[in-house]
């Protein structure tokens, strides 16, 4: 996953307007809030989940990926009942165990709206530790 979330990064910000603009996907845990605003700039263009998937996936994969390197997490492939719980084959492990599905929590922002917070959904993550950087 690690692979995807750096591959969307590199694709995001050397596309377009962002070759000018770069976005600011730096794995803080500030550039949670940019990724709200680019699942909201999705849901207000109406697209079908279908059609925006492999962006979602993509942003899923840097949402997963700053929790590993901000929190001490790591990925892991969901058994069955995870994944069925879930809806997706992977998610991350936090340091005391829990499981959380950061894919799936951005297919939520993009389904729910702004309730659905990737950047509050860091900020009230249980399980999680500090780690300098």
């Amino acid at each position: 996953m690690r692979r995807h979330a750096a591959g969307f990064v590199a694709h995001a910000t050397a596309t377009g307007a962002t070759r000018r603009f770069p976005l600011p996907l730096d794995y803080s845990v500030a550039s949670l809030r940019l990724v709200d605003f680019l699942v909201d700039g999705l849901r207000k263009g109406g697209r079908e989940r279908a059609r925006v998937a492999g962006t979602l996936f993509g942003l899923g994969a840097y949402v997963g990926e700053v929790l590993v390197r901000r929190t001490g997490a790591e990925w892991v492939d969901l058994d069955e009942s995870q994944r069925v719980y879930f809806g997706q084959p992977v998610g991350v492990r936090m340091p005391d165990g829990r499981v959380w599905s950061p894919l799936s929590r951005v297919v939520n922002r993009f389904e729910v709206g702004p309730e659905e917070s990737l950047q509050t959904f860091y900020l009230t993550l249980h399980g999680r530790v500090r780690k300098a950087g």
